[in-house]
């Protein structure tokens, strides 16, 4: 018993001195406890924004937005009936919107008379990848049932159709999980790498051998730039080929993607090249790396809709740049909008200077 109790004590001290372990045994829960706390622990409390237009103005339609203010999870946001409804819809940048058309008074009043042909119907317009959209969907399905069955117990007398803006079209929820996977991709394979590689060199001195050779520190940070580049490009050749193969994505490779993927791959190598250089050791730089990269991974969009979320974890999102790394794939991939692509690539590509300009000042490349 006492060899177990010696081994057992000597086998925790080699345990608690790897910072990897440590890492995913004490921070790694509580990481996750927070992220997913902050997400879904006030889910009672989050109030979904729907954004209504009445052109009816009529009894019918005056009562079912009643019936909206007063559910107590909807913040009902009424679009002005002199605004255009697609175009406010664009302006707004909104995930899902109501209309409801001029006649839906007059063809609840012609279903409660007898006709068979008249219903009152809803417009639910918007992008159905989103959790906005199927959560307004169920409301308006639960509110229109229930206000049909409330006139009439006999057929459905009130309902709603749905329509996709015609930039969306034809596309798929992988068309827009896409950009997320690429995003999360380029910062795994960049970060994580480059964090403990910077570390390794300056525990064991490469980085001083490294200077008494004709190679430059520009030219060894260019050279890790250039190979995950080709390496990223590579992936995303292929993950695209993939999908279109398996899911008949839609989505369009264009040139901005590929920019997108070298300041990609520049930023979170200058931040990985930063974390590395003030680390002490190769498993520190590991926990550090994953303490950074796990809240952008499950809080910058690729997993949950940003606009689903509490306001004050949307306001972080918008902190961490791998958010507008996917939000400037997913404009240039899917919506085709070149300016928001470009206004995102210009953040991505400003924050990694940052943070290259910071970490080739901590970055020791001298004999000392």
């Amino acid at each position: 018993m006492s060899r177990i109790l010696a081994d057992t004590v000597a086998f925790g001290k080699q345990y608690m001195r790897s910072g990897v372990a440590m890492f995913f045994a004490f921070a790694f829960p509580i990481i996750l406890i927070l992220i997913f706390g902050a997400i879904f622990s006030g889910a009672g409390d989050v109030r979904i924004s729907m954004h209504v237009q009445d052109l009816d103005d009529g009894a019918y339609s005056d009562v079912y937005l009643s019936i909206l203010e007063n559910i107590t999870v909807v913040d009902l946001e009424v679009i002005p009936v002199d605004q255009n409804f697609y175009d406010y819809f664009e302006q707004e940048d909104l995930s899902v919107a109501v209309l409801i058309p001029s006649n839906f008074s007059e063809q609840v009043a012609l279903a409660l008379a007898g006709d068979p042909s008249a219903a009152g119907y809803v417009l639910l317009y918007g992008d159905p990848s989103t959790t906005s959209f199927t959560t307004v969907t169920e409301i308006v399905d639960f509110t229109l049932t229930n206000m049909s069955q409330a006139l009439t117990a006999s057929t459905p007398i009130m309902g709603f159709r749905t329509e996709v803006p015609e930039s969306l079209g034809g596309l798929n929820f992988m068309d827009f999980f896409l950009p997320g996977v690429v995003g999360l991709v380029v910062m795994t394979n960049t970060l994580y790498t480059i964090t403990s590689t910077c570390a390794e060199y300056k525990t064991r001195s490469y980085f001083k051998l490294l200077a008494t050779t004709k190679l430059k520190k520009h030219e060894w940070l260019l050279s890790k730039f250039l190979f995950y580049t080709v390496l990223l490009v590579a992936s995303l050749l292929l993950t695209f080929a993939v999908g279109q193969a398996l899911f008949d994505m839609k989505s369009t490779l264009t040139p901005l993607a590929f920019v997108f993927i070298a300041a990609g791959a520049f930023l979170f190598l200058s931040m990985g090249m930063l974390l590395g250089s003030i680390v002490k050791d190769p498993e520190s730089a590991s926990a550090v790396a994953n303490a950074v990269g796990f809240p952008m991974m499950f809080l910058s969009g690729i997993f949950f809709e940003l606009a689903s979320m509490p306001g004050y974890i949307q306001t972080i999102a918008k902190v961490f740049p791998l958010t507008y790394f996917n939000d400037g794939l997913r404009a240039t991939m899917i919506e085709n909008d070149v300016n928001t692509a470009i206004v995102n690539l210009v953040i991505v590509v400003a924050i990694g200077i940052v943070f290259f300009i910071l970490g080739s000042k901590v970055m020791s490349w001298k004999e000392r």
